[in-house]
């Protein structure tokens, strides 16, 4: 379990030799599954998991309830998984094996989900104490996507004194970092953490976000080389959301994903099943300057039931596709019009600041670098590592 909390590349080894050893605990295989779900099938991972509830109800009710929980977030439906959770948590307090879960809050794409989540991992967290490195490290990350960048870091950091290999605290200290611009020194941590566990379950995440303070920084080459080296064909959004920051400021981006292989992600199930990964995609198809793609999708996702689809994705995407058009004004003017609403676009902060990136890029060629200054000022002031926003409000060259 320690291994499974810290996201170790031990997690799924140690996990098999445990249901091996006891076939019929249900709780060791569930949380097998929930660590590898996104390489089965449904089918199977119905039958797995049923085999895996039926054993859980035989060992007890917190049991069965952990299996339950992990039923419902491997199929995705994060709205019951977050309600499952909040009854699980009233019974068993600041139970860490269900903490495993807690990003359900956040995938829900629900602003009061992700408050109630917020809410829960504080008072959960102040319950297990200061001296408990995961939920720690839970806090820190909430902390994080507050916004609340020196707490961040500073619970981050105290999570990692306690147990130096806590993955989630690494990447809470990743997005604290991106927001106080520390630049060479995240990047020093982030390789020699890495160093020690080259499997770890967020080592091509953690490398992504490595770029990002490349990049930052203004080390393009460091970026394409971590894009190149670290990233998998499966990483799409990783790889675009590196590729379209280089070439917001005129750099060459690292290799590029096959816009036949996005087109068939978008055609798929679940292609637009979940309006983040959706944009992802878009993303990828604007590296490739796939104009007529872009505007394909933005008049399907417009026509979409799901008010994020079509009031904030849709704008989005017909903004990217008049920024690969040559037309940053129409683009400016769309995404200056969505104001706080991007944030329903989901992801993470660190994710949804590219759409600001465009905005800024875009007001910029529109010959208002003004405006563009001001909309980055508070990254510009803040942050000690700033040469990417640098560049992002310098006119590009004629041509």
């Amino acid at each position: 379990m320690t291994e499974l909390l810290a996201l170790s590349g031990q997690a799924v080894p140690l996990l098999r030799e445990w249901m091996a050893a006891e076939p019929d605990c249900g709780v060791a295989r569930a949380l097998l599954l929930l660590m590898v779900a996104d390489r089965l099938d449904d089918a199977t991972l119905k039958e797995r998991l049923s085999i895996a509830y039926r054993s859980a109800l035989a060992a007890g009710e917190r049991e069965t309830s952990l299996v339950y929980g992990v039923f419902l977030h491997t199929h995705r439906q994060y709205r019951m998984t977050a309600d499952h959770l909040v009854a699980h948590f009233a019974r068993w307090p600041a139970d860490e094996t269900a903490g495993l879960m807690l990003d359900a809050f956040s995938s829900c794409g629900d602003a009061a989900y992700r408050a109630y989540g917020d809410a829960l991992v504080e008072e959960h967290a102040a319950l297990a104490g200061p001296d408990n490195w995961p939920w720690t490290s839970w806090l820190a990350a909430t902390r994080a996507e507050q916004g609340r960048a020196r707490e961040a870091y500073d619970l981050a950091v105290r999570a990692l004194d306690l147990y130096p290999r806590s993955g989630t605290a690494a990447h809470a200290l990743a997005h604290a970092e991106h927001e106080l611009g520390t630049g060479p020194l995240s990047v020093d941590f982030l390789d020699q953490w890495l160093a020690v566990d080259p499997q770890a379950i967020q080592v091509r995440h953690l490398n992504w976000h490595a770029a990002l303070h490349s990049i930052a920084r203004g080390d393009f080459p460091d970026a394409r080389r971590r894009a190149d080296t670290a990233l998998a064909r499966s990483d799409v959004g990783m790889r675009a959301a590196t590729n379209w920051r280089l070439l917001l400021v005129g750099q060459t981006p690292a290799g590029r994903s096959d816009p036949a292989h996005v087109r068939e992600l978008l055609a798929a199930p679940g292609g637009t099943a979940e309006v983040f990964h959706t944009f992802n995609l878009a993303l990828a198809l604007a590296v490739e300057a796939a104009t007529d793609d872009l505007q394909a999708l933005a008049g399907r996702v417009a026509a979409d039931d799901r008010p994020d689809f079509r009031d904030v994705l849709a704008p989005v995407v017909r903004a990217l596709a008049h920024v690969t058009a040559g037309r940053p004004r129409e683009a400016a003017d769309l995404l200056n019009a969505l104001g706080e609403r991007v944030e329903r676009i989901g992801g993470v902060r660190v994710e949804r600041e590219i759409v600001q990136d465009t905005l800024a890029r875009a007001l910029v060629d529109a010959g208002e670098p003004e405006r563009a200054a001001t909309l980055l000022h508070h990254r510009t002031t803040a942050r000690r590592q700033h040469s990417y926003e640098r560049l992002l409000l310098t006119p590009a060259p004629a041509g």
